[in-house]
């Protein structure tokens, strides 16, 4: 039986970079049901990672778009009940530093979701507080 999350990744990626065109049907398709799931925040991460990789290769950054929408999902899913708590603060940094490092859309995604945030535990304080840390 085929992955079709990894069909998915590789059609998207076969090209080696996300382009505007594919953004638009990420959202489309993603959002068709006006919300977006844990399943579907997996599926980006994966594409995201892949993206990374290809992106470096060729000394490249990823489509601004595709970064977009990448954190808008990433912020609405966690941010659903406007709480970020212990569990998500874990989750969070397990995805941030995937990579084993912080980048500077990284950063900006996190300040907006602390802003946005009604409350947040002591957790994701400290992922905040190292992550403007580094450089």
């Amino acid at each position: 039986m085929a992955d079709w999350r990894k069909l998915a990744i590789a059609l998207t990626l076969a090209d080696g970079k996300i382009d505007d065109e594919e953004v638009k049907i990420l959202k489309k398709e993603l959002w068709a049901d006006g919300k977006i799931d844990k399943e579907e925040v997996k599926f980006l991460i994966e594409l995201r990672n892949a993206a990374q990789k290809k992106a470096k290769a060729r000394k490249a950054e990823l489509n601004a778009g595709f970064e977009r929408l990448f954190f808008k999902a990433i912020e609405e899913n966690v941010l659903a009940d406007g709480k970020i708590d212990a569990g998500e603060a874990r989750w969070l940094k397990d995805m941030l530093f995937a990579d084993r490092k912080i980048d500077a859309n990284e950063k900006k995604f996190l300040v907006r979701i602390k802003k946005a945030a009604k409350q947040t535990s002591p957790e994701f304080d400290a992922l905040y507080n190292q992550c403007m840390k580094t450089k």
